[in-house]
């Protein structure tokens, strides 16, 4: 593996796993192919621009023509696909977007990477595809997908597409699904980031519900690291789940905070 195409590597995890590999590897080329979108945002890599192993490709995931230029261009070996609508909010309020970036998207890039050889194609999934957290405690490989919004119902559709592709044209397929991140460069729509902005501002603190959904909590960096090890070790066409072992009531996450910053 001597070249990596991140999609979406100018958002939160996908640009926190590009520092990652441009910190740990000097036998590395990493493109990051990204439309910059509204979550996009290259600042939070300028402090990679000029590493000599990045390159920066602008470009949308559903433009097949683009994404198999970069492919060829490039020489890519290996795929790790971050690249996708990610907000459940935004995804009640329209889901056409979700549809095509998560799922067309997806489609068309497993489309280039089989036309252009790739030897490897991780696709970065999330736990929601299995639905709320219950009593039953954590999720694992074998819970059964039940989506509960647009976002994570497009996500489980963009996992399938993946793992098919592998068993029906041998492509080297892993996914991972992630648990929730938190950590630096986050765009504040998510729980921790946007309670911080909000405190910080004097500004409400909205929580979805009655704030006793149950989420496990990974810090972005961990993440990386275990992106990393199913990137190079994992077995294609298998499933792996990546958790912090921190279950917490979003209520409770959004309680420590205010300690935390010293609010009532």
């Amino acid at each position: 593996m001597k070249n990596v195409l991140v999609t979406g590597g100018a958002g939160f995890i996908g640009s926190n796993f590009i520092r990652f590999l441009l910190s740990n590897y000097d036998d590395l080329t990493v493109v990051n192919f990204d439309a910059l979108t509204y979550a996009g945002n290259l600042e939070s890599l300028a402090d990679a621009a000029a590493h000599p192993a990045y390159r920066f490709v602008k470009g949308d995931i559903c433009d097949g023509q683009a994404v198999e230029g970069a492919l060829r261009s490039h020489h890519i070996d290996a795929i790790v696909h971050f690249a996708a609508e990610s907000h459940v909010d935004r995804s009640i309020l329209g889901a056409d977007v979700f549809v095509r970036t998560n799922v067309l998207g997806t489609q068309t890039l497993l489309d280039a990477a089989r036309s252009a050889g790739v030897e490897r194609f991780l696709h970065v999934s999330t736990d929601e595809v299995y639905g709320s957290l219950g009593p039953a405690g954590e999720f694992t490989e074998e819970s059964p997908l039940h989506p509960n919004s647009p976002y994570s119902a497009s996500k489980a559709g963009s996992d399938l597409l993946a793992l098919a592709c592998h068993h029906t044209f041998g492509l080297p397929v892993v996914v991972t699904r992630c648990s929730n991140n938190y950590g630096p460069f986050q765009f504040p729509e998510k729980l921790i980031p946007l309670m911080i902005h909000n405190v910080l501002r004097g500004r409400p603190l909205p929580v979805y519900g009655d704030g006793r959904n149950v989420r496990d909590w990974l810090y972005v960096e961990d993440h990386c690291r275990a992106l990393d090890t199913v990137l190079r070790q994992g077995t294609p066409g298998e499933v792996y789940n990546i958790g912090g072992n921190n279950e917490r009531q979003n209520i409770d996450i959004v309680k420590l905070i205010l300690s935390v910053m010293g609010k009532p």
